[in-house]
């Protein structure tokens, strides 16, 4: 008679009877040397699973053995447990820890997460912890341990963070060098030392120039004469960080200067009048203009200085100009734009002949790739011949058989000859994970360059402007024509054997070696990035 009145029941069914055995074990170490050498995370494991048998649980899966931070609960690992719990055919009601400290260390956030998976029906079980969490007693002492471990966590951030003020107060840096600067690690030297590296010579005169009234991108454009390679958002942040002046600033020193110990690259009297004037006239990089993608792409031919942009309201137009006030080279969008597809037009691709295309690219890779190998083993060999005439030396020196001035002269020179080589070996090496999906990558796009650009937003624009034309190109006002120092390789050569595939009914030979000239001197690795 009960049972029929059962419909009439209020209230929800509590979580205790639908509980079940299914288990996960989750497992985390605090630190990436941690997990480098498993200090932990196999001991986490056996005491869970040794748990799970002892109390008869099904355990379904295991998450984490890896290094992620406790700080935030927002882990790969972490997030990849819950969505399994959320999403799993089979019910699961428990998550099984080494301690709670391994669950989480975000305090509030912790005890927050752990309560809506209670609500889930979904319990954490420290084994190590003996907590019944079915009262509130045991709610209330679990909680504890998750604020006693973010209050240890804070304690020990708040450690680490008055370490680092201290460094920097003593006027050493923290993190990576800034550009120009290299640390000295000569001798494992315990103190730190900072010292001006070649950059940072190359450095000190786009200082000098700022001061003779060059703009910033043609200081950029200089700098990248004579090797340095930089950003026009990089040049401005260096000519207002003080650290160039001898000088440390950093969010920690909490409002405060300190002087470093690291050589000044310029006076202070040097950086101020620098900053003033990129605060007055200097360079700033504008947001974006869906309606300017070329601007700073497109140099002036005349002048050399990049094209910037500006509405004429009155008109509703916009115009690209040259930055150089001197020149006054400017040009409607309309006319500019045209002209770009226009030369896209012309180098595009028939796609006609597509399997030629991705045949011809395949043997000039294969080819490329091949010599690059053969490029690293010889740089290989010659690095391992100058480690070993380096070792002899700091022998010959450990012995007394030469003198610290002679050493210091012989050893920087072997150390710089060595830094060459390894630049040269990450040069010649091909990066590419799948070549045959950047070929076909660069064989569709030849045939549609010009609707690639045209159709595209601002954003993909200048993706395609950038891969075809890695060093930019330059607009000649007086011939209305655009100027293209180099294409990057593959387009060129897809162009080429378009062209001479229409004036040649018989097709291409099977012998590419005369094509493959076409490719530049510094391969086609850097160009295939679908």
């Amino acid at each position: 008679m009960k049972n029929s009145f059962q419909q009439f029941a209020k209230g929800k069914i509590t979580q205790d009877s639908k509980s079940n055995n299914n288990a996960v074990i989750y497992t985390r170490v605090s630190s990436k040397e941690q997990a480098d050498t498993n200090q932990s995370l196999e001991t986490q494991k056996k005491y869970c699973i040794e748990y799970a048998t002892k109390n008869n649980l099904n355990v379904l899966g295991f998450f984490g053995g890896t290094y992620e931070s406790a700080k935030t609960d927002e882990r790969n690992e972490f997030n990849r447990m819950i969505k399994f719990l959320k999403n799993s055919k089979e019910k699961i009601s428990l998550i099984l820890v080494y301690s709670l400290d391994r669950f989480s260390r975000s305090g509030e956030n912790a005890i927050y997460i752990s309560s809506q998976l209670k609500k889930e029906g979904v319990t954490i079980v420290s084994v190590t912890q003996p907590i019944d969490v079915s009262t509130h007693a045991g709610v209330l002492q679990q909680n504890i341990q998750f604020i006693f471990s973010k209050y240890d966590n804070d304690l020990r951030m708040q450690k680490c963070v008055d370490g680092m003020r201290e460094k920097l107060k003593r006027g050493e840096w923290l993190g990576a060098a800034p550009t120009g600067y290299s640390y000295d690690r000569t001798y494992g030297r315990k103190e730190q030392k900072i010292i001006i590296n070649e950059n940072g010579k190359i450095l000190q005169k786009a200082f000098q120039w700022r001061l003779e009234g060059h703009s910033n991108p043609q200081i950029v454009e200089k700098l990248k004469a004579l090797g340095l390679i930089l950003p026009f958002q990089r040049i401005s942040e260096i000519f207002r960080n003080p650290f160039y002046c001898g000088l440390i600033s950093h969010n920690m020193l909490n409002g405060e200067i300190v002087d470093g110990k690291h050589p000044a690259l310029v006076s202070k009297e040097t950086f101020l009048k620098v900053f003033q004037l990129n605060k007055r006239g200097g360079y700033k990089q504008k947001k974006e203009n869906e309606h300017l993608p070329l601007k700073l792409f497109v140099k002036c031919e005349k002048c050399g200085s990049p094209f910037t942009g500006y509405l004429v309201k009155k008109k509703g137009i916009y115009y690209y100009k040259c930055n150089d006030r001197k020149c006054h080279c400017n040009r409607s969008v309309k006319i500019m734009h045209n002209n770009f597809v226009q030369l896209l037009d012309n180098k595009s691709a028939d796609s006609t002949y597509n399997k030629t295309y991705k045949k011809v690219l395949e043997y000039i890779y294969n080819k490329e790739t091949s010599a690059g190998k053969s490029k690293q083993a010889e740089f290989i060999s010659q690095l391992k011949e100058i480690k070993e005439k380096l070792y002899k030396t700091e022998e010959r020196f450990a012995c007394g058989e030469i003198d610290r001035d002679i050493y210091n002269k012989v050893s920087e020179k072997f150390k710089s000859e060595i830094r060459a080589i390894e630049e040269s070996i990450e040069k010649s090496a091909i990066k590419l994970s799948n070549p045959e999906k950047a070929i076909s990558f660069i064989v569709d796009l030849s045939s549609k360059l010009s609707t690639t650009w045209d159709f595209n937003d601002y954003s993909q624009k200048q993706n395609v402007q950038k891969l075809l034309f890695p060093d930019g190109i330059r607009y000649n006002k007086e011939n209305d024509e655009y100027l293209t120092p180099r294409w990057i390789s593959p387009i060129a050569i897809t162009s080429y054997l378009s062209a001479t595939l229409k004036e040649k009914k018989n097709g291409i030979p099977d012998d590419f070696s005369e094509i493959s000239r076409l490719v530049a001197r510094t391969g086609i690795e850097p160009v295939f990035r679908p």
